[in-house]
């Protein structure tokens, strides 16, 4: 295993650590190695401060990224996401769809409809989820549709959630239509405005994203849920989040909305000892006989 990939992701200190910290050792191992790629990907673009060498450095990423594919490259890290893309079949398409969503970022900084932005959220998450459901395995090809809107659903709430930092970055993520509908303005927006019409625009933009969560959730069939329970942690502490700027009557601008670690490894129990009794107990049969309705498992 490539140590920086693991180093990488705990330092995050993200919801990924969390959620995919009690996989099997093979997969956990891929899923540092995705997150890691994912990390330093997206770190060329908000970390760089010179403008004109972000692109330069995505491009040199991008084609180290196929010299990888194709054979060896200068960078470790890709090269073990070319083993780990072979060993659980990924399709490359996944890797070059997040650089050219983080090339999106360096050139469009509005966005005019929910198609446009959608397509973004399809580039820089969604293509992460379809890298995840290879290693994490399926019966059912609906885990295709569980990752696309998952990741959208995601990255709508990191949206909603970052909206006063992107604005000190340029950046507008909600999209004109809809600022247009509420009579928000871009200048109420850059200057923190937090009114009657903003409140209204957020509850708006936290149904959509909302409604994301449910399709993911809707998609995914029982017999899959045992693959997918990293994901399903991701699923509640991002929900959580999304919750807790309805809960602040979307006053996002006051302080940033976020979840406590306490609660996300609270989290993380919960779903991993949910998980280990309901397929135990399927694999082995119940621990006990009853005779009891007052006893029988509900």
């Amino acid at each position: 295993m490539n140590a920086s990939a693991t180093a990488i992701t705990r330092s995050s200190n993200s919801s990924f650590y969390y959620s995919f910290s009690l996989l099997p050792r093979q997969k956990r191992e891929a899923i540092h190695t995705v997150y890691a790629f994912c990390r330093t990907t997206d770190d060329i673009v908000d970390e760089e401060r010179d403008e004109a060498n972000k692109m330069a450095l995505l491009q040199r990423w991008r084609s180290e990224l196929g010299r990888a594919l194709r054979g060896n490259s200068t960078f470790p890290l890709l090269n073990q996401l070319s083993v780990t893309a072979a060993r659980f079949h990924i399709p490359v398409e996944h890797f070059y769809d997040l650089i050219r969503g983080m090339e999106m970022d360096l050139s469009k900084t509005r966005y005019g409809t929910f198609e446009e932005l959608r397509e973004y959220c399809y580039l820089v998450a969604s293509s992460v989820g379809l890298m995840c459901r290879k290693i994490f395995g399926y019966r059912n090809e609906s885990t295709q549709e569980y990752a696309i809107n998952l990741g959208i659903a995601l990255q709508l709430t990191n949206i909603l959630r970052d909206i006063k930092d992107d604005a000190k970055r340029g950046r507008i993520y909600i999209p004109r239509e809809d600022m247009a509908r509420f009579g928000y303005s871009e200048d109420d927006l850059l200057n923190s405005r937090y009114t009657p019409q903003f409140v209204e625009l957020m509850r708006f933009e936290c149904q959509r994203a909302s409604s994301y969560y449910d399709l993911a959730r809707e998609a995914l069939q029982d017999e899959d849920k045992r693959f997918f329970f990293p994901a399903r942690i991701m699923w509640s502490i991002y929900a959580h989040t999304l919750n807790r700027i309805v809960a602040s009557n979307y006053n996002v601008f006051e302080r940033r909305i976020s979840i406590p670690k306490f609660l996300k490894l609270l989290i993380t129990f919960r779903y991993w000892l949910s998980h280990r009794l309901k397929y135990s107990w399927l694999k082995r049969g119940p621990l006990w006989k009853h005779s009891s309705t007052e006893t029988q498992l509900s």
